[in-house]
């Protein structure tokens, strides 16, 4: 019996395993250069969007995940804010490995991440009189699949320009 438990414990081990540990926000600023002024003007605004993830490993199986995120807002050509955020959190990531693991914190973590991002990013301008800013949703998938195929191609052309050399 003890047998049999054992080696459904071992099985567990060997299982790929997933968990959100913490989410806290990093780093937040917030500007408005050209305030009080920018509030007389029509609002009507072009809202850029800047964003970026990065992770680092913490432990075997833990790794911290960072959505960077920047937003600029500008009513003709005067900065009405900028808002900066890394939003992180803590993954527990164990049985994962190769692709798969880079997927998982290029793009399934950052999916996680980006509705807090989304709210804090929402609060902090409305904290500065402005409007509220709801963004869109992003698709990390496509951008994760976006860097990983621009990176197989500057590979492929520095190897290309090695052979020419």
């Amino acid at each position: 019996m003890a047998e049999n438990q054992q080696a459904a414990g071992n099985e567990n081990q060997n299982q790929p395993q997933f968990a959100l540990q913490r989410i806290y926000v990093k780093d937040l600023s917030f500007e408005s250069p050209n305030s009080p002024l920018v509030f007389q003007e029509q609002w009507k605004p072009q809202v850029n969007l800047d964003l970026n993830t990065a992770h680092n490993k913490l432990s075997d199986n833990q790794y911290e995940v960072v959505l960077s995120l920047t937003v600029t807002a500008k009513v003709g050509e005067k900065v009405a804010y900028i808002v900066e955020i890394q939003q992180a959190g803590v993954f527990l990531v164990a049985g994962i490995e190769g692709a798969q693991l880079g997927q998982m914190l290029g793009a399934y973590c950052p999916n996680i991440l980006f509705p807090y991002a989304r709210e804090a990013i929402d609060a902090t301008v409305n904290r500065g009189s402005f409007p509220a800013l709801m963004l869109a949703p992003v698709n990390f998938d496509a951008i994760y699949a976006q860097a990983l195929k621009r990176k197989q191609e500057e590979a492929a052309g520095e190897a290309k320009e090695e052979q020419t050399h």
